[in-house]
């Protein structure tokens, strides 16, 4: 069987809709308001920049090569750096006013509709490629507490050019342009945070650092991929070809915490998943996360989540 990385996993369903590029010509001042709330928006300054205002925090200036992640459940506001230096100057002149709403009303986001943005190439353009993103399960509620309110990541300028003509030529397709620029955004934010997992160094998750580690990373892969296998300690340290002892000291200064402990805690975070998302019965998820007497999962579960595997069914419905 194929491994697949605790990453990949997290990101796997989280996808965009309603992408948008836009080459607007902005004179300053300018303000741009995101008013979806969505759980996490993604905007990559291609040319130009401005400065991000979140309801909370320092504004954070961005250039062209930002890649932003907010992960902001309130409005928040992109700016020129004129109207952020003094916003409450009466003679200076109102900014120019634009909203990108993609859940909002019918959860469209296209170009049409951000009034007065309009495409086009003009060199004193701010490019931007902005997509909301909705998530769907546990698991993506998962990768979003292990994300800060909002991270930047600076990406090379060949890159942004290689992106942008990308996208241009996905919105000159007409049959699927939706469609390729949604993907174009996909992968975009698995590069962004590859990137930003590998610069948080401690702030990164313990299962990151943990995938580094040429001793925890090949245990964390078996226990990924075959979560419901009757793993011991000794077994997943022949997993990483060490002693027993030695596996189980290094996993707890890696991971913070005994194997064991992080096995039973991603089989409680894939029965949450799999309570929420499926149809399976009580007893067909505890074999699958490697329970073979449901009653004791069940015990499992109500001792980790307070709730017994039905309740909890029946709460997240």
């Amino acid at each position: 069987m194929d491994r697949v990385d605790p990453l990949s996993r997290l990101l796997g369903g989280i996808r965009a809709e309603g992408s948008v590029l836009t080459h607007a010509v902005m004179p300053a001042p300018w303000t741009i308001r995101f008013a979806d709330r969505a759980p996490l928006t993604m905007i990559t300054v291609m040319r130009g920049g401005g400065i991000l205002l979140l309801p909370e925090g320092q504004p954070r200036t961005l250039g062209a090569g930002d890649t932003a992640l907010v992960r902001e459940p309130d409005e928040f506001r992109f700016v020129s750096g004129d109207f952020a230096a003094d916003p409450d100057d009466h003679r200076a002149a109102l900014p120019t006013e634009y909203e990108i709403s993609c859940f909002t009303g019918d959860s469209e986001c296209t170009a049409e509709e951000l009034t007065g943005i309009h495409w086009g190439s003009e060199a004193d353009a701010t490019a931007l490629l902005v997509g909301a993103y909705r998530t769907s399960s546990r698991r993506h509620d998962r990768l979003l507490r292990a994300l800060p309110p909002v991270l930047v990541i600076h990406e090379n300028m060949d890159t942004c050019a290689w992106f942008e003509s990308a996208a241009a030529s996905a919105v000159d397709q007409s049959a699927g342009s939706q469609a390729m620029m949604d993907r174009l955004l996909d992968w975009s934010l698995v590069c962004t945070l590859r990137t930003w997992f590998e610069q948080a160094g401690p702030d990164a998750p313990t299962w990151f650092r943990g995938l580094s580690d040429p001793i925890v990373a090949p245990a964390l892969h078996a226990i990924d991929t075959t979560l419901g296998a009757p793993w011991t300690v000794a077994s997943l340290a022949a997993e990483s070809q060490v002693s027993r002892a030695l596996f189980a000291k290094r996993f707890a200064a890696v991971m913070g915490q005994p194997p064991l402990t992080y096995l039973t805690a991603a089989r409680m975070d894939e029965a949450e998943e799999l309570l929420t998302d499926t149809d399976l019965t009580v007893a067909q998820i505890a074999k699958s996360v490697g329970y073979a007497d449901p009653f004791g999962f069940s015990a499992a579960f109500k001792r980790h989540r307070g709730l017994s595997p039905t309740a909890y069914r029946t709460a997240a419905a």
